[in-house]
Parts: structure tokens; sequence; C-alpha cells
């Protein structure tokens, strides 16, 4: 069986920029996420309510590591050097 990579290079060109369009998609919305819950858990912070802000800042990293694992399945560059 052929990895990850070996299958997507020899994918249809419209079928890689699919996949690329749907990763970014979803780290936009991993990001857009993560960004709502640190808003709301400094908004908690400030208000002394630490028991919400702790479960939004665990929230936050979650999508964090969510986030750089997805990175790994973005396409390779087109200009990258095949040899090297």
């Amino acid at each position: 069986m052929a990895d990850f990579r070996e299958s997507q290079n020899k994918a249809h060109p419209n079928k890689t920029n699919t996949l690329m369009t749907g990763i970014i998609f979803l780290l936009i919305l991993f990001v857009s996420i993560q960004i709502w819950f640190l808003f709301g858990a400094l908004n908690n912070a400030l208000q002394e309510n630490f028991s919400f802000a702790l479960t939004t800042f665990t929230g936050s990293a979650i999508l964090a590591l969510a986030s750089g694992w997805i990175l790994r399945y973005l396409p390779d560059p087109i200009r990258r050097d095949k040899e090297g």
C-alpha cells in the first residue's frame, strides 16, 4: 500500500487542489474557534470565573495540537526539488 505522499503525487491535480482547499478550510476553522475560546477564557479569567477559563484554555490547546497534526497533510510545494 502506498503512503499518503506517494498517492498524492500520483493524483490528478484537481484532487490535490480540492484536498488542499479542504485542509486550509479546516485550519482556518480550527484557528477561528481557538481564538474564540481564548477570548472567552480571557473574559472569564478577568471576571474570576476560573473553572470555565481552564476548560476553554484546554480546548484551545487541543485545537492547536490538531492544527499542527493536520498541517502534515498539506501537499508539497510545486517547486520542491525532487532529488534532494
